[in-house]
């Protein structure tokens, strides 16, 4: 009884910034004083054109990134796994400890020597690429503790009874990582859609993303319309992680 009491606590510690960030989205005045009930700031975000575009370019790249990354971070892990590799094991967790700093400025560098020879600038398929390179390692670690459990003899019946490798794959191996696919997609997307450090250094001036419209709006003190826009991406992405976690159960 008292640890679950202790852990109700923690929760609400954790949380309760996202709380009050909840309910003065619905406060019809400007400042932290509870004047009453609107929905006032959420009318005024969908009229906002600056957030609109960021919220587009946002889910552009998110669900671009989010795709290419789960396709590729799957296959990742199944060349993990099929064949030993520690060490590439150990790099996927070095690039989650490694600072978004340290990742954002390594990336621009990369792009800056590539573009040299590729006569290209900094734009969408920057911070594309970019997502993608992050997303991949949460994406195959997801997939790689659901093939753990999997038995490698289902494979090899299915060859037995004369299917290819790689339709034993997709009939037999992809059905059963399905759930954790679907998982590391969603993970990947909301993990995308948030992320403000690495956009912000490899952003062209015609991809600014929602996370940096936000950012420039508070920088400027902070506005209800940033409650309620924040309020919805808190909720929604809230929700797929959720989703995400109890798919990984299955």
């Amino acid at each position: 009884m008292k640890l679950r009491l202790y852990a109700t606590l923690a929760l609400l510690f954790l949380h309760a910034p996202l709380l009050v960030l909840i309910v003065f989205s619905f406060n019809s005045g400007k400042f932290t004083a509870w004047e009453g009930f609107s929905l006032r700031w959420y009318a005024a975000a969908a009229r906002d054109s600056q957030l609109i575009d960021g919220l587009w370019n946002s889910l552009l790249i998110a669900f671009a990134s989010a795709a290419l990354a789960t396709l590729t971070g799957t296959l990742a892990a199944y060349g993990m796994w099929r064949k030993a590799a520690p060490v590439l094991s150990a790099g996927l967790y070095v690039s989650l400890i490694t600072p978004e700093i340290v990742t954002g400025v390594s990336l621009l560098a990369l792009f800056q020597w590539s573009f040299r020879f590729l006569h290209l600038q900094l734009g969408m398929h920057t911070v594309i690429a970019a997502h993608v390179a992050f997303s991949i390692a949460y994406v195959s670690i997801v997939v790689s503790a659901r093939l753990r459990g999997y038995d490698r003899s289902q494979e090899e019946a299915a060859m037995d009874l004369g299917a290819t490798e790689w339709r034993a794959f997709f009939r037999v191996t992809v059905p059963y990582l399905a759930p954790a696919i679907a998982a590391a997609a969603l993970l990947a997307l909301a993990v995308s859609f948030d992320d403000y450090v690495i956009t912000s250094l490899v952003a062209g001036v015609d991809s600014e993303t929602l996370p940096m419209v936000i950012y420039s709006m508070a920088r400027k003190g902070v506005s209800p319309v940033v409650n309620a826009v924040s309020s919805c991406v808190v909720v929604i992405f809230g929700a797929l992680v959720l989703v995400s976690e109890r798919l990984q159960r299955r």
